[in-house]
């Protein structure tokens, strides 16, 4: 059994732990509620948006000026892993990384080689996880989500698209924990560009042509199509990017939040395990002074 000098120190070690880990969790939590009410404030309105947005591109169809819903042979193609720059938020980071080395070899494994197959990281732990692999990668960028801006959202977005439109990639998905509440986050698998209806991102590509033919009406645009194919759906595109960008931000908080709970409870946990150790040390150590006191005196009568 341990010295009650050693059960000391470990207590005094677990004690400082938890105010750390506790204090965090209150950080955790306060920056929590400000992305919580940012996702739920946003929700509705990009939801309509982009209700309204697949309405229009299914009833423009094929048109060849409708770059972003250009459906192409995959060629090249771009997974963009939304992570966080900092840890001790339990398995965030890990479950969106693993999700996305499956996505590359259930969606495009059977035919595109992983040189065809690039990575781009949003996060200084998902550029680490990769880096460590040796996978191929395009510049990572850490800013966008150490202070996420709607102005700093739509310019990534925007070299998302140019480089769909340039041709680099055939298409982009990206990988990210969706926010549910405060302790659930739910990793989803986007297909980012080409824009399809949300039923052919459910049912695949085999029924593509009857979600389309669903969502057809009949519109009179005004005022052109083409006006509509320039400004709307790349603004929408960059309404999309900041949604899932505040999404991992507030799962974000919420996974560091119920992370740190769970150590703050296990260093309460160990420290009275500890200290009921520290006690039963201790009384043994008094009953061994009281044994050697009693057969000293016992030693002095005979």
């Amino acid at each position: 059994m341990a010295n009650l000098k050693e059960i000391r120190t470990r207590i005094a070690s677990v004690t400082s732990t938890r105010q750390i880990t506790s204090a965090m969790k209150m950080v955790a939590a306060a920056r929590l509620k400000k992305a919580q009410d940012a996702v739920t404030n946003f929700r509705p309105y990009i939801q309509k948006v982009h209700e309204i947005m697949e309405h229009v591109v299914a009833s423009v169809g094929d048109d060849p000026d409708n770059i972003f819903a250009e459906d192409r042979d995959y060629n090249r193609v771009l997974i963009v892993v939304i992570t966080s720059n900092r840890g001790l938020c339990g398995a965030f980071n890990t479950n969106v990384v693993k999700e996305a080395f499956q996505l590359a070899n259930r969606k495009y494994g059977r035919y595109l080689t992983p040189d065809q197959i690039r990575f781009q990281t949003i996060g200084k732990k998902g550029y680490d996880s990769l880096r460590r692999q040796k996978t191929p990668m395009d510049e990572p960028n850490t800013e966008i989500v150490e202070h996420p801006t709607y102005e700093k959202a739509a310019e990534f977005a925007q070299m998302l698209m140019d480089a769909f439109q340039s041709k680099r990639y055939d298409c982009i998905d990206i990988v990210y924990n969706e926010f549910v509440n405060a302790a659930t986050q739910k990793v989803v698998c986007k297909q980012f560009l080409p824009l399809l209806p949300e039923e052919a991102h459910n049912a695949g590509k085999d029924k593509k042509q009857n979600s389309e033919k669903s969502l057809h009406a009949d519109y009179i645009f005004e005022p052109s199509k083409k006006y509509i194919l320039q400004e709307m759906v790349p603004q929408e595109i960059r309404l999309n990017f900041y949604a899932i960008l505040l999404d991992s931000i507030a799962s974000e908080f919420g996974a560091r939040m119920t992370s740190m709970h769970q150590a703050t409870d296990n260093a309460n946990t160990l420290i009275q395990e500890l200290t009921l150790q520290y006690n039963k040390a201790r009384q043994a150590a008094i009953t061994n002074e009281i044994l050697e006191i009693v057969g000293g005196a016992e030693a002095l009568k005979g």
